[in-house]
Order: structure tokens, then sequence, then C-alpha cells
């Protein structure tokens, strides 16, 4: 099994050289750096022995044909835009991973009773128009027409964009699969976490990307005088708010792999010396089953409201966005258990606490995901790193999966 992991290395250092940023990388959707990254991926598909276009939306597609033309096909990838300040493994080492994967199949004249395409999405962040997983929404065809009206930080549309870069928004349903063209999805990407660290582990075996909800919570309070209103008269917003955060982390320590986060929290009037009449934050709840999520979130909900009549003060929850688990398939994680024993690793299975293209594929086609240890579990920052021997690892199993794929029958559902 010949793999070049510090080629695939190489390859991530070449495409964090297109940035708008000088001192940073960041690439969006449709910019003129996606294109040259575009460029970039396309020849070493070609060279890889694919042949590979750019799709209605913008996706890099390339195809090894199997034994039979025109057979379906294993699809592999990720994506190739990326959040502002960002790191340079996160998404592209998955596209470059399985292009290096496909070419140790071609130097080796190996065709399979199956095709295999491997597929750099345009857009998973959504950084630039505020909609994520746009280019695998398009592959499934379930990507929203309306999304097409929204507007960048410059008030450019989409669908100005769009044909800025020689595209057809009319076009885009072009893009979609028809059933039974995929008979899976599978994706190696960087864990973006610190789990297989603690672990000593290099890979591991992901069981679901976890489902999520978004919320915006307003607490009224009343705002006064900083020195002359006694503690036991007052309606502080931001005291009862500090105790709301406490009992989000509660609720999620009381759960196993539930997590809950507030990413941010304004309060008003904002004065040294004033009570704060007002807060407003969010709330990120995620699981790796529904179930969980659900009953976290309600679990908070209801100790929010608690918190909110002993202190005498208002309380609002606004839902922002909801995204159900895309469980991975039972049959695919075994594969991959068994790919990784079988380059003499230890299996280690993880949920993902962070979304990926699968969670659109899964409407179209079963998923599996596999993990490569990143230095720290840091992620979305230039610090984000991996280490050319985890590659190795990454990449080597990859191949051994696509080797032994056998196409799965069931639905998904969770490995334990």
């Amino acid at each position: 099994m010949t793999i070049d992991a510090q080629r695939i290395y190489d390859r991530c250092q070449a495409l964090a050289a297109h940035s708008e940023q000088h001192d940073g990388l960041t690439r969006v959707f449709l910019s003129p750096e996606q294109r040259a990254v575009n460029a970039l991926v396309l020849g070493w598909m070609r060279d890889a022995g694919m042949t590979a276009r750019l799709d209605a939306i913008g996706n890099c597609v390339g195809r090894y044909e199997g034994t039979v033309a025109d057979a379906p096909c294993l699809m592999l990838g990720s994506h190739l835009d990326t959040v502002r300040d960002a790191g340079k493994y996160d998404g592209m080492l998955g596209v470059v991973a399985a292009i290096e994967c496909v070419a140790a199949l071609d130097r080796e004249g190996t065709r399979l009773p199956f095709a295999v395409e491997v597929v750099g999405f345009a857009d998973e962040e959504g950084v630039r128009f505020g909609a994520t997983l746009l280019g695998s929404r398009a592959v499934a065809g379930t990507f929203d027409a309306k999304a097409l009206d929204a507007v960048d930080a410059n008030g450019m549309s989409m669908r100005d964009a769009l044909a800025g870069s020689g595209l057809d928004a009319g076009r885009i349903a072009d893009a979609a699969r028809r059933a039974g063209d995929v008979l899976a999805y599978a994706e190696l990407h960087i864990e973006q976490g610190p789990v297989l660290e603690s672990l000593g582990a290099s890979v591991g075996v992901v069981t679901a990307i976890n489902g999520g909800n978004r919320f915006v919570v307003d607490i009224g309070g009343m705002a006064g005088h900083a020195g002359t209103v006694p503690m036991r008269l007052r309606r502080d917003a931001l005291a009862a708010a500090a105790e709301c955060v406490l009992a989000i982390e509660a609720a999620a320590q009381a759960r196993s792999d539930v997590v809950a986060t507030v990413g941010k929290l304004e309060a008003a009037p904002g004065a040294v010396n004033v009570i704060p009449g007002h807060v407003r934050f969010t709330l990120d709840v995620r699981a790796p089953t529904d179930v969980a999520r659900i009953e976290a979130a309600k679990s908070i909900r209801e100790a929010c409201e608690a918190i909110a009549r002993r202190r005498g003060v208002t309380w609002s929850i606004e839902p922002l966005w909801e995204a159900s688990t895309a469980a991975c398939e039972s049959a695919l994680q075994r594969q991959f258990a068994a790919a990784v024993e079988g380059e003499g690793l230890p299996v280690h299975v993880l949920p993902s606490g962070a979304g990926h293209d699968g969670m659109a594929i899964i409407s179209i086609a079963p998923i599996g995901m596999l993990f490569i240890r990143c230095k720290h579990g840091i992620s979305h920052n230039p610090a984000e790193a991996v280490d050319v021997a985890d590659v190795d690892d990454g990449a080597r199993v990859l191949l051994r999966f696509i080797r032994n794929f056998v196409p799965p029958s069931g639905g998904a559902s969770v490995m334990r």
C-alpha cells in the first residue's frame, strides 16, 4: 500500500498558500483564492488517474472508474473552503488524502467493482453567505434556492458570485446525484478535538456527527444605581444570567457526550456603576443522539425558568438553528475498524462534535468517517497541526478501507 504521507502534507501547505489574508488563512466560497485551489485540486485528481470536473455549484469532482463503466461509486472527500483565520487541515486534508489513495490504486493498475469519486466540496463552513453545507447539499439534491438571494459583507448575492465564477445558479440541480449513484460516503478528517490525543491514538472511528441546537436567550431585570439599590432588592439580569450559565454547564456535565456552550454574552446598559437590566446570550447544545440533545435542551430550559422565577426577572429563549444527528452506518464503522486493525493500530470510537458534509450526504447514502489526531485538539485556528506519521496512519487506513469496501445494505446506526 504505497501512500506518500509527506506529499499529502505538502499539498495541504500548497493549498494554504491561497488565502485572502497574507498573515493567515481565509478562503471563502467562490473567491479568487478558491478558484486557484480548484485548479490545483483538479490537476492532482487528473494526475491520480481520475477524470476531473467542476460541477454546477463549484465542487471539484474526480472519478476513478471501476471494472464496469458507469458503476455506482464510493464517494470520498471533504471541503476546500475555510473559516476566517483558519488552520491548514480542516477539510483539505480529507480531500488530498483521498486523492493520494486513488493515486496508489492507479499506480498499481487496480480497478475495483465500483467507481471511486473524490469530491472537494465548495462550501461547508458557510462563512461568506451564512448558509452551511452548500456544496454537499447540492450533491444531495437538498440545496435551498432561497440561499441564492443571500448577500455577503460587500452586498454581492450568491447568485451573482456564482456568475462571476462562471457558474449558472439555474443549473445547481445538475449537481444532484440520483438514488443509487452513491453506494456510501466516507470522509477522513482531523478530529478538531483532544480525545484521540488524550488516548495516545493516531486515528479513531466516528460513530455519529452530533446533532445540535442553537438559541438566543434574553433575560430582563431592572437597571439601577450600583450604590443605592440594596442587594436584597435587586433584579440583576447579569447575576441571573451567570447562574443560568452555570446551570447550563451542569446540565451538560450530567449527561455523557452532551456539550453545551454559552459563546456570547452581552449586558446592558454596560456601565461600571449601573446594575445590568438586560442580558442576551447564545446557547449551543450538541449530542451524538437526538434523544440526549432534546433532553438536555429541555433540562436547560427548566433550570433557567426556575432561576428567572426565583430572581424576579423575565426570560425568553428563541431557537436559531437545529440539526439532527447524522449517525454513521454501522457496517461502515465495522469496515473502518477492520481497516484500523489491519494496519496494526488500536480501534477507538468517538462521536464528532463538529458538523461535516456527511450531514447533507446522509440523505442519499450511508456515511462513515475516520478521524486523525490533531495537536492539542486545536482547530479553526492557525495553530491547527498534524503529524506526518498520523497522516500516514490515516491515509493507509483509508486506502485499506477502500480496497475492502463492501456496500452496506442497512440503514445508519451507531456502533456500540
